[in-house]
């Protein structure tokens, strides 16, 4: 048992150092550091780990300072923002491997190097927050949508580095989202003939519009604030009702039944009633068909609803993007029944049936609030599929 757990931690190590190794050749060093520091806390006496935090660290250090090199000979002041976020990683790397340092291996003492980076890193930020008010500043300037959005992230990442050394950035920052934002308004008009229930537009449109969700769009299905100038309308054309009158079908279904009718004496050949063995009058069962006749009545009434979907920019131009097809339909069917004749004939499904009684046809008022989900569902799929329109 011990030879097999001593084979286990062998294997295991190796296993570790050989991924360690191809990491390494990967070129990624900080996951190489993190593993290497992990086993060294664990076991202070692992050579192996040792060494290869000594390499990945080395290569890593000098991977970061050389692109830092380069961007500062660049001289383009979008760089700082990438020179920050080197720094910062070589801080956190030295931090990181400084419960472990010294390293021991090969019989020698090896100590890390350790660098003050504070002061490139306020440098940096400051410059990368003056970069980014500025530009973010100049892009607002443009007064376009993209541009708003643009300066949105670079605004943002102004405050993140400022620490409050511009009063106004807060301001702009909601002024670059409330401009980059687009706005779609979702109605509906009806240019049928028939006049609508009071309630049905705003059924039809009241589903959640979370599922349209991006990040710069908003979608309205009221335009009750007359502030907002809409980007965009998504109309919703009601062009053709089509209401069935009422239909009536019957179904006739005849029922037969083999039924007790009491009994009768067997006969013999003379005419007299035949005994049995103990002297009694043989008798039988003897039986009738009963009839009834199922009618059942049908109930029919159905409703279609067609019309178009158009997708609209309002601004900076009005024009149509898109034009697309949208239907909904509705049916009413109610099931009744009568019987005539002997209803001991039918089975108890049937007599179930005959307790149904016929019931008043739906208005075309209701048969068209009848269409109302089925039309809500359709919008919201419509504008579901083309929301890629709207940017």
């Amino acid at each position: 048992m011990n030879r097999l757990a001593t084979l286990l931690i062998m294997v295991l190590v190796f296993t570790s150092c050989a991924s360690r190794k191809k990491l390494l050749t990967q070129q990624r060093y900080d996951e190489v550091i993190e593993r290497c520091v992990k086993s060294l806390i664990k076991d202070p006496g692992d050579e192996e780990s040792a060494r290869q935090l000594d390499q990945a660290y080395r290569l890593a250090n000098e991977r970061d300072l050389s692109r830092i090199k380069y961007l500062k000979e660049e001289g383009n002041p979008n760089n700082y923002d990438e020179m920050f976020s080197l720094y910062s990683a070589l801080k956190y790397r030295q931090e990181r491997v400084r419960p472990v340092n010294p390293l021991h291996f090969d019989g020698r003492t090896v100590s890390l190097p350790y660098t003050d980076y504070d002061a490139e890193m306020i440098t940096a930020k400051k410059s990368a927050a003056e970069y980014f008010y500025n530009n973010g500043k100049r892009l607002m300037a443009e007064n376009t949508k993209e541009g708003y959005r643009t300066a949105w992230y670079q605004l943002t990442k102004a405050r993140d580095y400022s620490g409050g050394a511009y009063p106004d950035l807060d301001q702009m920052i909601v002024e670059a989202r409330r401009k980059g934002i687009s706005r779609a308004l979702i109605e509906i008009e009806n240019r049928t003939q028939f006049r609508l229930p009071p309630d049905f537009i705003g059924n039809v449109l009241s589903f959640n519009t979370d599922y349209l969700r991006q990040e710069w769009v908003e979608y309205y299905l009221t335009d009750r604030d007359q502030s907002i100038d809409f980007d965009y309308l998504i109309q919703v054309n009601l062009l053709y009702i089509d209401i069935s009158p009422d239909r009536v079908t019957e179904k006739d279904q005849h029922v037969t039944k083999e039924v007790d009718d009491g009994f009768q004496y067997v006969l013999d050949a003379r005419g007299n009633v035949m005994k049995d063995s103990a002297g009694n009058d043989i008798k039988i069962k003897k039986t009738k068909t009963i009839s009834c006749s199922l009618i059942e009545s049908i109930q029919e009434k159905s409703v279609s609803l067609r019309g178009e979907v158009e997708f609209m920019m309002l601004n900076p131009d009005k024009r149509l993007l898109k034009k697309e097809p949208i239907g909904a339909e509705s049916r009413f069917t109610f099931t009744s029944a009568r019987a005539i004749g002997d209803v001991k004939a039918l089975s108890e499904e049937q007599l179930k049936k005959i307790q149904t009684k016929p019931v008043p046809f739906p208005t075309d008022f209701e048969m068209i609030g009848r269409c109302t989900e089925n039309l809500s569902n359709a919008v919201r799929d419509v504008v579901y599929r083309n929301k890629h329109l709207i940017k």
